[in-house]
């Protein structure tokens, strides 16, 4: 089976996440969704961003065939809106669990102990961060496909670190030994 070019700059591969998020569908929803969104600016090109965060909001990720889909929608060679994708760490080229934490490692959440952090919610969920490409696929999924961890630059609390995000709740001082409070608070 033979990839085009974009489905292998893309790094859409299957997580054990993916089943929690819908496949990538042009409905006629999305299409009013992104028409509106484009009618915003004066230049379609300038709606790259919120086309994209409409995507990943609605499916999770983006894939190869959303970034074409985006592409089509502002009149782009889809490698324009690859660029894009590949630019902004906070767009996700595969799926994440159905909680995704994004863990705060700058200078203060690092001295209050997000590493620390990090691993014990490693260890709660069984996920194995050793093969993890921080650059390339910075996101790790559960075995379970529930939860998905990856370390985040800022998230502009410094006063409260550690901090972290749970899809899109904050949380503020979160201890390594409130990690598992933090967890189950999502899971029933």
């Amino acid at each position: 089976m033979s990839h085009s070019i974009l489905e292998e700059a893309v790094a859409s591969h299957p997580t054990p996440g993916t089943p929690h998020h819908p496949p990538f569908t042009v409905t006629p929803d999305l299409e009013t969704e992104a028409a509106e969104r484009i009618s915003h600016y004066p230049v379609k090109r300038s709606a790259t961003l919120p086309l994209l965060h409409l995507v990943q909001h609605r499916f999770g990720f983006i894939c190869a065939e959303a970034i074409e889909w985006v592409a089509a929608q502002l009149s782009l060679e889809p490698v324009k809106v690859l660029e894009v994708v590949t630019f902004y760490p906070g767009f996700r080229q595969s799926a994440p669990g159905k909680y995704h934490i994004r863990v705060c490692r700058t200078l203060s959440c690092a001295m209050g102990g997000s590493q620390e952090l990090m691993d014990r919610l490693c260890e709660l969920t069984g996920i194995d961060r050793s093969q993890c490409d921080p650059h390339h696929h910075p996101i790790t999924v559960s075995p379970c496909g529930n939860f998905s961890v990856e370390f985040a630059e800022c998230l502009a609390s410094c006063g409260t670190a550690p901090v972290c995000m749970v899809n899109d709740d904050f949380h503020q001082g979160v201890a390594p030994d409130k990690a598992g409070d933090l967890l189950k608070s999502y899971i029933p």
